[in-house]
């Protein structure tokens, strides 16, 4: 299952506010209102069919938006009218309808829930429509894709591009996906700390130089206060770094396409879809990647929705124009539905090609030609152990604990631990939304 990406929808609460409260256009950016932000979409693919649950709040005083999941809610789907399929919080906000629950062509989808203060929330029915196969996928490197102030002056990209024959019985409507799947060779960052498997015994110390660990599971990041805790401990200095840990273990980077694009066939019914650019993939690594692109289909109240959201996220003019108009989707409060929720709950079919983008067409740009900087080490010593993609998202080098034995001119780290047999530390690959590490369906090895 793949849903309207959260950092969309709260973009969109920048600009927008219910249309029950107050009208955009006086305060677009100061609005305290607390806004439900739903996120889910039905698929027919076997895959988790999550809704995602949140409240975001503008700060009274900067108008930011800050965001917290609604936890402990009741939320269900129901089908067809009269099956009720409940929902389990597998995370905070999070809420997956059971393993084999797939959505099928033909059929409706209602979403319901009722959240902790017991306000219920309804949508529309959604009734999932069939989508046309993607016939045909291809890449072309473009090293200037993307504008300079989209992704912190990586402008470098591989437009992804689509074949598929339009059926022209129907009238249809199509939203193209994407994710893309990196090899990740740094899992974890300690600040003003060290990496432990084990936790560290109280009140011990070896030679006023080491910390020393016992046997009792930790994993995590050992960060003494900095000084002395006394005359025979180690004298942890007052300043700031950070060590990094590499994987122990194969680690995928997930990473999500945020642009809105979508398509009424009323121009091509029944033609074919020829090239259609569906993804422009950042060049942030020189390695190959796995890029995942699902064409849905959509009901034409989600098409309007999603191109409503499309215009007003990608093609705005600034805070200088007029704000636009609220962009409230289909869920509504039970009670009230003048009240509505940002967000949209809809039902697609999916049509899903796994693409190996293997970078062999990158010609004559290396790492850092087309994205920030980097005044700390030079182009030439990336190599494959993840550094450019690591720089790509911390804007720095990966600064690795050194290592053992801390003897004349080697570097020792800030914080030592007893016994060292295994500094620097492995450390584990942490499911988590943007990092897993379950080989992705198309990798190559």
């Amino acid at each position: 299952m793949r849903s309207l990406p959260l950092l969309l929808l709260l973009y969109s609460i920048l600009l927008v506010v219910p249309t029950a409260c107050i009208d955009p256009a006086d305060n677009p950016l100061r609005s305290t209102t607390a806004l439900i932000v739903v996120d889910g979409t039905i698929t027919n693919l076997p895959e988790p069919q999550i809704i995602k649950l949140n409240q975001s709040k503008a700060d009274r005083l900067t108008g930011q938006f800050s965001t917290v999941a609604l936890t402990k809610a009741s939320v269900s789907v129901v089908v067809d009218s009269s099956e009720v399929v409940a929902c389990h919080e597998t995370i905070d906000g999070s809420y997956q309808l059971p393993s084999d629950f797939r959505g099928k062509v033909g059929h409706a989808y209602q979403l319901r829930f009722t959240l902790a203060d017991g306000t219920k929330y309804v949508s529309t029915q959604q009734v999932m429509q069939p989508v046309a196969p993607i016939t045909k996928t291809s890449a072309q490197f473009n090293p200037n894709s993307l504008s300079v102030q989209q992704l912190d002056g990586y402008t470098a990209a591989h437009d992804i591009f689509i074949d598929s024959q339009d059926p022209a019985d129907q009238h249809n409507y199509y939203r193209w996906t994407w994710q893309l799947w990196e090899r990740q060779f740094w899992c974890h960052s300690c600040r003003q700390g060290v990496y432990s498997y084990y936790k560290i015994l109280p009140n011990t110390y070896r030679g006023r130089d080491y910390f020393v660990t016992g046997t009792e599971p930790f994993n995590d990041c050992f960060s003494p206060p900095a000084g002395k805790a006394g005359e025979e401990a180690p004298d942890v200095p007052k300043k700031d770094w950070i060590y990094d840990y590499q994987c122990q273990s194969p680690c995928w980077q997930i990473i999500n396409g945020y642009d809105i694009l979508v398509l009424d066939d009323q121009s091509i019914n029944g033609g074919n879809l020829t090239r259609q650019r569906v993804a422009q993939i950042p060049f942030y690594d020189s390695q190959p990647g796995l890029v995942d692109i699902r064409q849905l289909s959509l009901t034409a109240d989600a098409f309007r929705y999603f191109k409503r959201f499309e215009e007003q996220t990608q093609h705005s003019g600034g805070l200088a124009d007029t704000p636009p108009t609220a962009l409230g989707g289909n869920v509504h409060r039970s009670d009230n539905h003048q009240v509505s929720v940002v967000g949209y709950f809809s039902a697609s079919a999916v049509s899903l090609v796994h693409y190996w983008l293997d970078r062999k067409d990158v010609q004559g740009i290396s790492y850092g030609a087309t994205g920030r900087v980097d005044t700390i080490q030079s182009t030439s010593s990336y190599g494959k152990s993840g550094d450019e993609l690591f720089y790509a998202f911390h804007s720095r080098q990966p600064n690795p604990e050194p290592s053992p034995p801390y003897l004349g001119e080697r570097a020792s780290p800030y914080v030592k631990l007893w016994p060292f047999n295994d500094r620097p530390p492995l450390t584990p690959c942490v499911l988590t939304d943007n990092q897993t590490p379950f080989k992705p369906a198309g990798w190559r090895d």
